[in-house]
C-alpha cells in the first residue's frame, strides 16, 4: 500500500435555506479549483439574519484532499 500526504484548507459555506446546503455549496465551490477531494469536517455553525429576518446559515469546514506526486 502506498502511502499518501493530505493538504487540509478551511471554507466557510453559506445557504438560506438549510445547513446541509451550506455544506454542499462549501466542498461544490473547493472541489472547483481542488482535485482528489477526501474528507470533510464540520468546525463550526453560525448563522446572520437578512432584512427580511429569514435565516442564512453559515458553516466553516475544514477539508482534506491527496496531495498529488
Amino acid at each position: 500500500m502506498e502511502d499518501q500526504t493530505y493538504k487540509k484548507i478551511e471554507v466557510v459555506g453559506s445557504s438560506s435555506q438549510s445547513l446541509e446546503e451550506a455544506i454542499s455549496n462549501a466542498l461544490h465551490s473547493a472541489g472547483e479549483t481542488l482535485r482528489n477531494l477526501d474528507w470533510f469536517e464540520v468546525t463550526e455553525i453560525r448563522g446572520a439574519v437578512d432584512d427580511q429576518g429569514a435565516p442564512i446559515y453559515q458553516v466553516g469546514v475544514k477539508i482534506g484532499f491527496e496531495v498529488e506526486r
